[in-house]
């Protein structure tokens, strides 16, 4: 089993002032179960902090953010679903379609990109990964635990407004990104999750930054909507939050704290130094 003993060392910073301290944490948001990532480092963080800041508490509002994805990405007059792609994608994405267990004429109701979180819940379902275990979920209940505020960056509706913004070409391209031969793909997930899971692990920043973000390299209207813009906001949350005392720690992707363009390298570029205590 996976566990601090043998080498689990999940990335970690720190930045501060005279009274006040952010601890920024790269998560995965959803983990197999048993490993054991917490380290004599994190609980330290997990003690000392205030409170604790998610990207958004969506497993908190499973009602809420159902109604949500209803109202922002699901309409009558849509063209059916398989229509919307080059008649040499179809195949995959029909495939895919059965293999979610979900009616097509459902999907023919979902604009595109409410259709491609769909498929990659049903999909990221199948690995063997769950949210349940992800590092979010175990941090929110020991703060809660603890009787210390959880706050979050984003709504539900802020996320899903991000993929309801982006054009349709660009929502088309996201769903054809992640489709391929069924078995193929099948195998391709499962190796980038194990990528994923192995960057994370050790702490590998610049892995993060290639695993995470890939499927992203090739689409600059996502990474623009994604990454970019959010990293770009929350850096500014840290930075007003700074002008406050106390301390809190601050747990987003693993993704948004590595390369070139994350939240780390922005703060920094405000004249922050950031210490990496993990």
């Amino acid at each position: 089993m996976l566990n601090a003993a043998n080498g689990v060392r999940p990335a970690m910073w720190q930045i501060s002032d005279a009274d006040t301290t952010i601890y920024l944490f790269g998560t995965i948001h959803v983990l197999p179960s048993g490993l054991g990532w917490r380290t004599p480092a994190t609980n330290q963080v997990m003690a000392h902090s205030d409170g604790l800041v998610v990207e958004t508490m969506i497993g908190e509002t499973p009602t809420a953010l159902a109604a949500d994805f209803t109202r922002l990405g699901m309409r009558e007059g849509l063209p059916p679903f398989l229509d919307r792609f080059a008649a040499d994608k179809r195949p995959a994405i029909a495939a895919a379609i059965v293999k979610s267990g979900i009616p097509e004429s459902r999907y023919d109701q979902m604009e595109t990109w409410a259709a491609t979180l769909t498929l990659l819940g049903r999909q990221a379902g199948s690995s063997g990964l769950k949210s349940a275990d992800g590092v979010e979920t175990v941090l929110m209940k020991n703060f809660v635990r603890a009787g210390k505020p959880v706050g979050q960056l984003e709504t539900n509706v802020d996320q899903l407004s991000m993929y309801d913004g982006l054009s349709e070409q660009a929502q088309r391209a996201m769903l054809t990104g992640m489709i391929g031969d069924p078995k193929a793909r099948s195998r391709s997930v499962r190796n980038q999750l194990d990528a994923m899971l192995g960057t994370w692990v050790s702490g590998d920043v610049d892995g993060i930054a290639r695993s995470f973000n890939a499927e992203l390299a090739t689409q600059p209207e996502l990474r623009e909507a994604l990454l970019t813009r959010r990293n770009a906001r929350w850096a500014n949350w840290i930075d007003q939050r700074m002008d406050h005392p106390g301390s809190v720690m601050v747990a987003v992707g693993a993704g948004h704290l590595a390369g070139e363009g994350s939240v780390l390298k922005v703060l920094e570029r405000q004249g922050y130094s950031v210490s990496r205590i993990q």
